[in-house]
């Protein structure tokens, strides 16, 4: 599987325009599903709530995709328990880097700004 050792995913969601805007974000996988933190004001957040339809490719840090772009489905995560999943998969896979996010958003006050996405794989 393409995704199987990428640190990044580009998540690129859909305007209502329908042009596709890409972001290289962090992700964890679990099951049938990658997960993604995100601030729940950002562009992307905003963009899911108005319509589901992703495409994926796993790329490098900067945004540069080293597969093939796949069309998938997000959604926002409500759920306390799922979100705790969603945490500890990412936690899981990026350790002390993802301790430091956390302690940087409780400092900056940030950690209850934060939205957990859920991505069908492909």
């Amino acid at each position: 599987m393409q995704f199987e050792h990428a640190q990044y995913i580009n998540l690129g969601t859909f305007r209502k325009t329908g042009v596709r805007v890409d972001t290289p974000v962090w992700f964890a996988e679990c099951h049938e599903f990658f997960y993604v933190l995100s601030n729940n004001q950002a562009g992307k957040v905003k963009r899911i709530r108005n319509s589901g339809r992703c495409q994926i490719a796993p790329c490098t840090m900067f945004g540069k995709p080293t597969g093939e772009w796949q069309d998938s489905n997000a959604e926002l995560i409500d759920r306390s328990d799922e979100q705790r999943k969603a945490h500890n998969a990412l936690k899981k896979k990026y350790g002390w880097q993802m301790l430091m996010l956390d302690g940087g958003a409780w400092i900056g006050g940030r950690i209850n700004q934060r939205t957990f996405i859920k991505i069908k794989k492909p």
